[in-house]
């Protein structure tokens, strides 16, 4: 694993070889055996994040385990890279088709340290993650492109991420899709100390002591 950049510094930095080619590829391959050999039904659907042009395949951690069990188990190496003592929020992995971008904007809180792993490419064309230079307040402002030139193109060979912080710098893909489709995974966080620390698990769950009795 290399970083490449100073995200304490910009923002942002590109994280070479997080995982292996291989792992990326099972984490995929389980995916698809989860649902089914039959293809995904994309053409009808109408509803989709106004940060795409049309819809794609999208499955959150809290529906499918394994994704929510990725961001708690990489969170103590994450915490590591950026210094900060980190909680986790959510995470998902979109399928994106060819041709296809992503609106460039900011996230909710619960981004506040946020990361992009590429799993996949179909045809193997590295598809950057574009992320702005300076940081802005936040802002639910959703754009086709950058307002200056100020922003890092960043390319991800499978395995790669791009570590970044999601609320105050904007980012997106304005670059249209090369590959038939690619495989993306988005984790989060919230730094245990920070001014987000409420959103640690989106909401979703409050960690207890459990208890457990046996006869």
């Amino acid at each position: 694993m290399e970083i490449v950049g100073d995200y304490g510094r910009d923002g942002y930095a590109h994280v070479k070889g997080l995982i292996g080619q291989e792992v990326a590829q099972a984490m995929l391959q389980a995916l698809r055996e989860a649902i089914g050999p039959r293809e995904i039904a994309l053409s009808a659907v109408k509803d989709h994040p106004n940060l795409l042009k049309r819809a794609a395949f999208e499955i959150y951690g809290h529906h499918y385990r394994p994704i929510l069990h990725f961001l708690w188990g990489l969170t103590p190496q994450v915490s590591v890279m950026l210094g900060k003592d980190l909680l986790p929020t959510y995470s998902y992995l979109r399928i994106y088709r060819e041709g296809d971008v992503c609106r460039v904007h900011c996230d909710r809180y619960s981004c506040e340290h946020s990361m992009s792993l590429t799993l996949d490419y179909s045809d193997g064309v590295p598809w950057p993650l574009d992320v702005a230079k300076e940081a802005q307040a936040p802002s639910s402002r959703v754009e086709e492109g950058f307002d200056s030139d100020r922003y890092a193109s960043i390319a991800m060979e499978a395995g790669d991420a791009v570590l970044y912080r999601g609320v105050d710098h904007r980012h997106g893909r304005v670059t249209p899709n090369p590959n038939g489709w690619s495989a993306h995974l988005f984790l989060h966080w919230v730094d245990r100390h920070g001014p987000y620390a409420d959103y640690a698990f989106d909401g979703q769950m409050k960690p207890a002591p459990v208890s457990f009795s046996f006869v």
